[in-house]
């Protein structure tokens, strides 16, 4: 079992930062992927970026690359989430995911992700 919980969304203007937090516990995660993902009302749940815990492995959506930076804390079993130069339509709910699956690559795909976060709002206004 799994525990995953989010923490430091919120209100933010566009062009500002924030960074998201999701602190793991209930397994050892030498192994396994961590992704953030995110959903907007009425859209589906993409992928923002994702990290292998073993070898630091990342990958990251179209539309964030180059603005948003995924990174892990092993010690703490914490994955986090910096966003910088944050648009209007960045605003969603972000959720963190874990994938047990040791696959060798890193998945975009939210139905690969066996244990997910309650979620985290991010509001940014223009």
């Amino acid at each position: 079992q799994v525990q995953l919980v989010e923490s430091g969304g919120g209100l933010v203007q566009a062009g500002g930062s924030l960074r998201l937090s999701c602190a793991a516990s209930g397994e050892t995660f030498s192994s396994y992927a961590m992704g953030w993902f995110r959903q907007a009302p009425g859209k589906e749940r993409d992928l923002v970026a994702a990290i292998s815990w073993s070898s630091g492995r990342t990958l990251y959506g179209d539309s964030v690359k180059g603005r948003f930076t995924i990174s892990k804390d092993n010690a703490k079993n914490t994955v986090y989430l910096q966003m910088s130069s944050l648009k209007p339509e960045d605003t969603a709910v972000y959720y963190c995911a874990a994938d047990l699956r040791n696959r060798g690559y890193l998945s975009q795909k939210f139905y690969a992700y066996d244990y997910w976060g309650q979620g985290t709002q991010v509001t940014v206004s223009s």
